[in-house]
């Protein structure tokens, strides 16, 4: 029988990193970048690659979401709620580790 997993639950003091199995790279024919999981591509639109860029295993949700509403010229409530929303969703697909 297959154990299942517990679902990470996003935070302000989550730490997002990308796991081992997901990158970012450069499509030079579309000219954009993908994230590659395995037998999966997604194509982030630019905030959302933002955001990834930022899950450096060393910054905390809070601190990625002061940093865009700071570069965005945003409300710092108004960015938690989607980065928030962005890393929970990610993380039950399981590309990025909380």
């Amino acid at each position: 029988m297959m154990a299942l997993r517990e679902r990470a639950v996003v935070s302000l003091r989550s730490i997002p990193s990308l796991p081992k199995h997901v990158r970012i790279q450069y499509d030079s024919v579309r000219q954009a970048f993908a994230v590659l999981s395995p037998e999966k591509i997604f194509w982030p639109n630019d905030v959302s690659l933002d955001i990834l860029h930022r899950c450096d295993g060393r910054s905390t949700a809070g601190d990625i979401i002061a940093g865009l509403a700071a570069d965005y010229e945003a409300e710092q409530e108004a960015v938690a709620t989607d980065v928030l929303a962005f890393l929970q969703e990610w993380s039950d697909k399981l590309l990025v580790r909380l």
